[in-house]
């Protein structure tokens, strides 16, 4: 598949998807299908948490209730379905259209439980800044996520004298649905996925870097939303990005869906581990904040994890990294030589903010569960949350 990069440089799409033959076809031919996000939006039948009436908190989304109401932001997917047994890709995320390795952005990270593998964090913890594409894969393709980021990077016209690049990658674990030991993600699918990344529409549940994941028993993926401040707060916006496989107790809002479906964590009063996984939240503002707020903004992202009923269980890594696009407080290389005057907002002001990005975090989890669909891989069959029972318990509940 490597004769694919060449082939797409310059094309502008949301998803690349590589299909491969199953060993038992003669001609192990490879079908490539690229399709834009929105175009696969309309080819789907599944609908989205707002399609049922679920709308979590009080703030009104953005238009397209995705990371990318956040202007500038950018999304790609490179999903890889190969036979029966690969099941996995990746999905990059752009916070800006320019050279982010000359023009950083302010970042904030955090930790909800530390079981998971996220390069690039400690820099972002000690500079307060993300210069490279946010990258999330499965867990034995960091290096190649990192290889890829890199290679990207090094290539931008610009960067010719670069020597050290801070690569962020994130992962979550696939190995069930995936043959995650094939290690079938290479650096080129990584440069793939920067490099079709565009605005609009977001695709959603199981594709790119959602491909193989689980969420709550069911099949996980990748989800967005966003949420728009009241201008009386600012007018700023917020947008998550979540890459779904952990487990737990699914409520939706407020609804115990796990536990009435018989699909939950410690059923039987015995833990078999299913709870464990991960979740990756990649936070988006045009407020413009300082990286100190930005962690606590990531912070906040987290608590959406608890109100859709997960504890954070031992075996689960959950990640949130968080970024602002505000022109006031980019670390531009005339800003980083010398002393500048910032546009910061106040600590005070924060607090719808947090908000904001509860109220996403929670909703994109929903859509990454709500537009998956059943899949078969590596070590069998993984059901996609059954929409016609979530409707009738919604009803039932009175929501």
């Amino acid at each position: 598949m490597q004769s694919l990069h060449g082939a797409i440089k310059g094309v502008c799409l949301g998803t690349l998807v590589l299909c491969a033959a199953s060993s038992s076809d003669a001609l192990g031919q490879v079908s490539v299908s690229w399709r834009s996000s929105h175009a696969a939006e309309k080819e789907s039948a599944k609908p989205r948490a707002r399609d049922l009436g679920i709308a979590p908190g009080v703030l009104s989304p953005g238009p397209l209730n995705a990371i990318t109401d956040i202007a500038g932001v950018r999304v790609g997917h490179v999903t890889l379905i190969e036979g029966k047994t690969v099941r996995t890709g990746v999905t990059a995320i752009l916070p800006h259209g320019g050279n982010l390795y000359a023009d950083k952005v302010p970042a904030g990270f955090a930790v909800g439980n530390g079981y998971g593998k996220f390069a690039g964090t400690t820099q972002i913890m000690e500079l307060g800044e993300i210069e490279t594409p946010i990258v999330l894969t499965n867990t034995l393709s960091v290096p190649q996520g990192m290889e890829g980021v890199i290679e990207w990077t090094l290539a931008q016209p610009g960067n010719e004298s670069v020597r050290s690049v801070n690569a962020v990658v994130g992962e979550t674990n696939d190995g069930y649905l995936n043959d995650i030991r094939a290690l079938s993600v290479r650096s080129h699918h990584v440069v793939e996925a920067i490099e079709i990344a565009q605005e609009g529409p977001v695709e959603e549940g199981a594709v790119g870097a959602g491909t193989g994941t689980i969420n709550f028993g069911w099949k996980g993926g990748i989800g967005t939303s966003s949420r728009l401040l009241p201008e009386g707060l600012g007018g700023y916006s917020v947008g998550v990005l979540v890459q779904t496989n952990f487990g737990g107790i699914l409520e939706i809002d407020g609804v115990p869906v796990g536990e009435e479906l018989g699909q939950y964590y410690l059923k039987g009063a015995v833990d078999r581990g299913d709870a464990d996984g991960s979740i990756i939240m990649v936070v988006a503002t045009d407020a413009p904040l300082s990286d100190r707020n930005l962690t606590r903004l990531a912070r906040r992202a987290l608590s959406a994890i608890a109100r859709t009923g997960s504890p954070a269980t031992n075996g689960s890594g959950d990640y949130a990294v968080a970024f602002s696009t505000a022109e006031s407080v980019r670390r531009t290389p005339e800003r980083r030589r010398n002393p500048a005057a910032i546009k910061n907002l106040p600590n005070a002001q924060m607090s719808p903010l947090f908000e904001a990005a509860m109220e996403a975090g929670q909703e994109a989890i929903y859509n990454a569960l709500l537009r998956a669909r059943t899949m078969t891989g590596f070590r069998g069959t993984i059901e996609e949350l059954p929409v016609a029972e979530v409707e009738r318990l919604l009803k039932r509940y009175g929501r």
